[in-house]
């Protein structure tokens, strides 16, 4: 029997967004601030995944200059109607105290691989926007919506209204349909139709420990919608040991042969510790419908299963991603990141030096806008990340490493640079909360090393920093770092990304020094 195994998308993957068409399945997930935006995955097992598009791949498209840490794109929702593949997404803007500056907008294409139109904005009252294609034709758009005023519910309800295709825009009155059950922080609407029922599957409880899906009906799209009296659907707020956390925000599809299973976010927290670095993760779990027309988790009970059967459909096997990269390619690959910016020639170059990244020195890592970053998740609680750089700074504003980067208040760094005490030498950087730190002897002197290796060892919650000359004779650098840090809970801080790990260089003087990288290797092994 071929088995499904939690998480299938590891690493910083949330708020899947599960659609079949025909025989392929694909997922969307969230990318927050980071670029392209939006993640879309394609399988025809449900086994084996892979990224095949990301919508948000120019910025003409998107503009995340200046948005905050865990602001940007939210909760993606993919859709198909007659020939058209449907996004929508959110944009957050801003994201501190009772304010949520957000905007929704609708993307659509013929091809889930593009050309994608231009984002259309809908409206902005509430984040997690789902557009419903009914039987009759006519699409409704679904969010949350946020009430910022004194005293009241922050989470006001699931509001409803009409999208016309002709007119481009939302018309006829809002309703409020649903406010979701007692756990309360009701969010990310999935509705679906069946026996003549509208679905409605629910967030609630936050994206947090308490995080869970409920499930609601009505024979009127409008409700009123009744909630299944054994709610939630899928939960592990009373499983505080279960390896999957944070179960919750689901999306469902029927299979060819009438099987359904469940996508949702999960987290794997560090042993003993609430704390998930990795970020949050998307699982699949198996899905039964009763007698009496509700879904229950195949086996019972409210906690994802870690393995369980696959579907019977044909194994579709993909091709492994090479654990070294030497870039010799074009353009970079799928599992690179930038940070709020599009990966363009003013600042990165495949080509200038083949087979080397080139990057530009730009801003630091603390701004929300020009840095020269290029980054892949983190999606392994035991790994090694290596790269080899040749640079050569003037001062001390210039700097080019290899980061460990949850966001620009906690990430570890280990760089090359040079000042006037030390010369040319390799130093580790950490900032714990906001505040800039170099730990006491964490340098080695680099004077006449043409090219630096630089290593990352990730064991469990330890951290350790190596470099070397010639990429055999390692030492460390530093002192071992907390991996729980760089966790959207850590000293309550309310994130919502993960731990990714990349390349990057700084000019702070303004003069754009480059650095070129040779390779970047990942290796991860799964701790079971």
């Amino acid at each position: 029997m071929t088995l499904i195994t939690n998480p299938v998308l590891r690493g910083f993957n949330p708020d899947a967004s599960m659609l079949r068409v025909g025989d392929d399945y694909y997922i969307a997930t969230s990318t927050f601030e980071w670029f392209p935006g939006v993640q879309i995955h394609h399988s025809r097992d449900l086994v084996n995944w892979q990224v095949i598009a990301r919508p948000l791949c120019d910025a003409s498209l998107l503009d995340l200059r200046g948005v905050p840490s865990s602001g940007g794109i939210w909760a993606p929702a993919l859709t198909y109607d007659n020939g058209m593949f449907y996004l929508m997404i959110t944009n957050v803007m801003a994201r501190r105290g009772v304010f949520k500056d957000l905007h929704n907008y609708l993307l659509t294409a013929t091809d889930i691989n593009g050309p994608w139109s231009a984002p259309l904005h809908l409206n902005s009252s509430g984040f997690d926007p789902f557009l419903f294609h009914d039987d009759d034709g006519t699409k409704w758009l679904l969010n949350m919506r946020w009430d910022f005023r004194k005293g009241r519910d922050r989470f006001a309800g699931v509001v409803m209204q009409q999208f016309s295709p002709e007119e481009r825009k939302l018309v006829g009155p809002v309703k409020t349909i649903a406010t979701g059950t007692s756990i309360g922080v009701t969010e990310g609407p999935f509705m679906f139709k069946r026996d003549g029922w509208y679905y409605l599957l629910l967030a609630e409880g936050g994206t947090g420990w308490n995080h869970a899906a409920t499930l609601a009906r009505s024979r009127r799209i409008e409700g009123p919608y009744e909630y299944d009296p054994e709610s939630p659907l899928i939960t592990t707020i009373d499983a505080p040991e279960h390896p999957l956390q944070k179960a919750g925000h689901g999306a469902v599809v029927e299979t060819q042969n009438g099987e359904w299973y469940l996508s949702f976010i999960c987290a794997r927290a560090l042993p003993g510790r609430r704390l998930s670095p990795l970020g949050r993760e998307t699982g699949l779990a198996r899905v039964v419908w009763t007698a009496d027309g509700w879904l229950r988790l195949e086996g019972g009970g409210k906690a994802p299963g870690l393995r369980f059967a696959a579907p019977d459909l044909a194994p579709h096997p993909i091709p492994k991603l090479p654990d070294q990269d030497d870039f010799d390619g074009a353009a970079l690959g799928n599992a690179y990141f930038t940070l709020r910016v599009p990966a363009d020639d003013e600042w990165l170059s495949l080509s200038e030096r083949k087979g080397f990244l080139r990057l530009r020195g730009r801003e630091s890592l603390y701004s929300w806008f020009r840095q020269s970053m290029v980054a892949r998740r983190l999606a392994h609680f035991r790994c090694v990340a290596e790269t080899c750089v040749e640079f050569e700074p003037e001062h001390f504003n210039q700097m080019a490493g290899l980061t460990l980067y949850y966001d620009e208040s906690d990430h570890f760094y280990l760089l090359v640079t040079r000042d006037e005490e030390r010369g040319k030498h390799i130093r580790l950087m950490t900032t714990k909360q906001g505040q800039y730190d170099e730990p006491d002897d964490a340098f080695v002197s680099a004077e006449g090393w043409e090219r630096c290796y630089l290593k990352v060892i990730v064991d469990g919650e330890r951290v350790q920093f190596h470099c070397s000359p010639d990429g055999s004779e390692w030492q460390a650098v530093g002192p071992a770092l907390d991996l729980g840090q760089l966790s959207d809970e850590y000293e309550g801080k309310l994130g919502f990304t993960g731990t990714f790990v990349g390349l990057c260089a700084q000019d702070l003087s303004g003069t754009m020094k480059h650095a070129d990288f040779d390779y970047f290797k990942y290796l991860g092994e799964d701790i079971e």
